[in-house]
């Protein structure tokens, strides 16, 4: 090998080992490289999305701020428009409008003049503003200005205030002003109101002064030449932001500008260090908030565990039934109180589509109803509504409803709750309250007459007996004699003389009937026949037929069975709902007075009138007392049988009270209904013996 080849192979040799270090360090440091990269990137990104984020919010509350603007200058020139035209709502007066004008230039700072102009445009009269030197010359305000007669011209075509466009007006002393006229037509043709706007002006009293602090508000053309500008200037190294809004008025547009100065955003000389450090505690932090999270987490599971086993034994543990469903009406939950209460099983309550199975067949629709208006929003009322359920076995039992809105955690309702309270011992004990009250105010008004009836019937108990015993004696007398035999007069005075001993005898147990009825006596239940009962209220029935001019008829089913009753209450029911019946009859232009009384079979109490022949278990008889009078109002039914209600100025209000608490205490009932063509018919059934 020659020596010129030496040097290069061991050149050669350098390169190559030069080329195989690269690359192991190529292949050492291209992820980290890769990885450094990517950070950068992203620090880079985070740091111009950044700043950009930081433009947008400037730029959006400048357009706010804008909007803000514009919507306080339509509204204060919208403002002034009005006063001008309230100020000619009581006509026009060439003496005393300069004074008006001056008050409303004292009220507007930013007019400059108000001018009165006939419908030619020739002025009238004008005022200039007492916060400005004066600015207008006489001579310049001519028919022929041609703002003037722009604004005039649109306000006449429009019929409302119309703006001329923004003009220069010279002034010696500041060097000129920027104006706008309104015109606005005066009622009745009587001319115009021309006011002179100062923009400037305009811009200080109706922009909001927070506007202008910290940016620049100007007017501008459409093609972006400032006309005039107020605010703060703009302040060195701040960026420019810049929002323009277009106002159109009648008759002109005027363009607002704001310009506001913020400085720019400088976030990356600390950066990369910050960010390192803050992600590097960020990820330190996530790691201690996770495990104490952790931590809190399964004490609160546990918390949560303990809560529902302690709210489970207390839902169990309560007489008040509890129900969930949810927004379909479905449930979704019952408490062991409210499975007792129906009688149905959890699991035949859970998930029941369709109408629930406590529900009464006669009261679905209201339920139904009652559901529908419940999934439409309509709140529940706080004071709980009153309902019917009905039982496995088929027995109905009322019940006290209160509901209120399932909320979740998110806030959003997901069903109704419902807690259901047992009546039924309630309304038993109501009822019996209401029958002891009852008791105590009849006796309490019955008092006095039971000591009235018991001395009438000992007073006229004497007079009755000599008046029978006198009549026996003449009998007696005028059979002794013979006379009775030979006919003529002494026979015709006989017969007289026995009908005085019956009317007597027939008094006497009239008087004998109120004696027993008011006297004091254990109450004891027999077995009656029912022809019985009502032939012992007949002869007083018929006592006052007679004074009212009634015909009474009684009928009887044939082989009627015994009613079991306490002869003497059942007699005073009879009788009273008879009295009652012959009163409602007591009409002058009623002719024919008719008072039925009957008794007959009649179902079980409560039995459906397609039962058919189905056998009852217990027999009822019926009585029934129908009248052909006036018949009953809806308002007098509905308190029909309200105590010490009552329609006679002379009554007690207790009759019909009493009764139906009469046959409620034998198990009856007493209802009424109207009779065709007229008239009432009181019904009460009786078990049989």
């Amino acid at each position: 090998m020659s020596s010129t080849t030496l040097p290069a192979a061991r050149t050669l040799r350098h390169a190559f080992a030069w080329l195989r270090f690269l690359r192991s360090v190529w292949q050492r440091w291209f992820l980290w490289v890769l990885l450094a990269v990517l950070v950068l990137a992203l620090l880079v990104t985070v740091v111009w999305l950044a700043g950009r984020h930081e433009v947008e919010q400037v730029q959006t509350a400048l357009d706010r701020d804008t909007a803000d603007a514009v919507s306080d200058l339509r509204s204060g020139l919208q403002r002034n428009a009005q006063s001008l035209r309230a100020s000619q709502a009581g006509g026009l007066d060439r003496e005393h409008w300069p004074v008006e004008a001056a008050a409303l230039l004292r009220e507007h700072r930013e007019w400059l003049r108000l001018e009165w102009r006939d419908a030619a445009l020739r002025p009238l009269a004008a005022v200039d503003t007492p916060y400005r030197r004066r600015v207008f010359d006489e001579s310049t305000r001519s028919v022929d200005q041609p703002d003037v007669t722009l604004a005039c011209a649109a306000a006449r075509k429009l019929g409302a205030p119309a703006y001329s466009p923004s003009h220069y007006v010279p002034s010696v002393p500041s060097g000129g002003l920027e104006v706008m006229e309104l015109c606005l037509p005066v009622d009745g043709g009587a001319g115009y109101l021309v006011a002179t706007y100062s923009l400037r002006d305009t811009l200080i009293e109706l922009v909001a002064p927070t506007l202008t602090r910290g940016q620049e508000v100007a007017f501008t053309e459409a093609d972006g030449t400032r006309l005039v500008a107020v605010g703060a200037a703009r302040r060195m190294g701040t960026r420019v932001f810049t929002s323009q809004q277009l106002i159109d008025l009648s008759g002109t547009t005027v363009m607002l500008r704001v310009d506001g100065w913020r400085a720019a955003p400088d976030l990356f000389p600390n950066l990369l260090t910050a960010l390192v450090t803050a992600i590097s505690i960020a990820l330190v932090s996530v790691l201690v908030l996770l495990a104490r999270d952790t931590r809190r987490r399964l004490r609160a599971e546990r918390d949560l565990a303990d809560a529902l086993a302690f709210r489970k034994a207390m839902e169990d543990s309560v007489i008040t039934g509890l129900r969930a469903r949810d927004l379909q009406g479905r449930i979704t939950y019952v408490n062991p109180a409210f499975c007792e209460m129906v009688g149905f099983s959890a699991e035949e309550l859970l998930n029941h589509a369709g109408e629930a199975p406590y529900w009464p067949t006669e009261l679905a629709h209201e339920y139904r109803r009652r559901q529908a208006a419940r999934l439409t929003g309509g709140p529940p009322p706080r004071e709980g509504f009153e309902s019917v359920f009905m039982r496995k076995d088929g027995s109905r039992f009322p019940v006290l409803i209160f509901e209120a809105p399932l909320i979740n955690a998110h806030g959003a309702q997901t069903g109704w709750m419902s807690a259901s309270i047992d009546l039924s011992e309630q309304r038993r004990i109501e009822e019996l309250s209401r029958a002891s009250q009852e008791r105590l105010q009849a006796s309490a008004r019955l008092a006095t007459v039971g000591e009235m009836a018991s001395l009438l019937s000992h007073e006229l108990t004497q007079p009755l007996a000599a008046i029978a015993s006198y009549a026996s004696g003449s009998l007696n007398l005028l059979h002794g004699a013979g006379q009775v035999q030979q006919g003529g007069e002494y026979g015709e005075v006989a017969m007289a003389v026995r009908r005085i001993a019956e009317q007597a005898d027939r008094a006497g147990q009239v008087i004998r009937s109120v004696h027993d009825f008011v006297r004091r006596r254990d109450r004891t239940r027999e077995a009656v026949a029912p022809q019985a009962l009502l032939d012992a209220v007949l002869p007083l029935v018929r006592l006052q037929a007679r004074k009212l001019a009634v015909r009474v008829e009684v009928s009887f089913e044939e082989r009627l069975p015994r009613v079991l009753c306490d002869r003497t209450l059942v007699e005073q029911v009879l009788l009273n709902l008879a009295r009652n019946g012959m009163q409602a009859m007591d009409l002058p232009e009623l002719s024919d007075r008719v008072l039925r009384l009957r008794a007959s079979r009649a179902r079980a109490v409560g039995e459906a009138s397609d039962a058919g022949d189905k056998p009852d278990t217990r027999r009822w008889i019926e009585f029934s007392v129908a009248d052909f009078g006036c018949g009953i109002s809806e308002e007098v039914a509905a308190r029909l049988f309200t105590p010490f209600f009552t329609t006679r100025p002379d009554g007690m209000g207790l009759g019909l009270s009493l009764c139906r608490t009469v046959v409620e205490q034998h198990g009856g009932a007493l209802m009424f209904e109207p009779q065709a063509p007229r008239g009432t018919i009181f019904r009460f059934t009786l078990p049989a013996a």
